[in-house]
């Protein structure tokens, strides 16, 4: 799962050649989030024993392409937290789609190994707790990054870090209803996820609709923004 980074839009004069990425990053995170949060809450007429096939291809291209794309714009523009947040939760969208393609053999790696037996699949369901806890801790992290930013990237922050560790308590019980909070948890993750990616397509607007705010936490959120500003044109030159 993605977050953004600070507000940061071009707005004004000076406009550079150079788009703002992190409203796409976080709409490919929101958008991923929310349809596979709707299988794990059990809602809209699907459940999370159901194929995830719609998923793993936005996990592929939306969420993981397409964010991993806006990680790497926000290095060239010097940003560091929001080239972290992007890229990394882009890549975990990729990871997340392989391990459903049968094409990567993740799964059948194990039954290969161990054999079609229950402790292959018991085997298969810790290693993917340990993948889940080890995201939720990288969530974490970057939840911590989050607190000098803006009230609106930090509770997006906070939410995907529940949602991480609701997962990780799900696989590793298994308890399905862990699951199914996870999923609603995710849906609110994704709505406020689709609040800082429209407040970030607004500031990146020179003349936009409306502003909706950030809540920056310090001074030192609008400094670096300034920076940034100056870091795009630059690129842009």
């Amino acid at each position: 799962m993605a977050p953004s980074p600070s507000a940061h839009g071009s707005s004004g004069g000076g406009r550079s050649w150079l788009a703002n990425p992190a409203p796409l990053g976080l709409f490919g995170f929101a958008l991923t989030t929310f349809v596979i949060s709707s299988y794990n809450a059990g809602i809209f007429g699907v459940s999370a024993s159901d194929p995830i096939n719609v998923v793993v291809v936005l996990g592929m291209f939306y969420g993981g392409l397409a964010q991993a794309a806006a990680g790497i714009l926000e290095f060239i523009y010097g940003d560091t937290f929001a080239a972290t947040a992007f890229t990394s939760y882009g890549a975990f969208w990729l990871s997340y789609a392989a391990l459903s393609i049968p094409w990567f053999g993740v799964s059948e790696g194990y039954s290969s190994v161990l054999g079609d037996t229950p402790h292959a699949d018991y085997v298969y369901s810790r290693a993917i707790a340990i993948y889940l806890l080890a995201w939720t801790i990288f969530t974490f992290i970057m939840t911590l990054g989050s607190t000098r930013i803006s009230i609106a990237l930090c509770s997006l922050f906070c939410l995907v870090a529940i949602t991480f560790t609701l997962l990780t308590v799900g696989e590793f019980g298994p308890y399905l209803g862990a699951h199914r909070a996870a999923g609603f948890i995710g849906i609110i993750t994704a709505v406020v996820a689709w609040y800082n990616a429209l407040a970030e397509l607004f500031e990146s607007q020179e003349k936009p609709l409306l502003r909706l705010p950030f809540g920056k936490i310090s001074q030192g959120a609008a400094v670096d923004d300034e920076s940034r500003h100056s870091n795009r044109y630059a690129a842009s030159m």
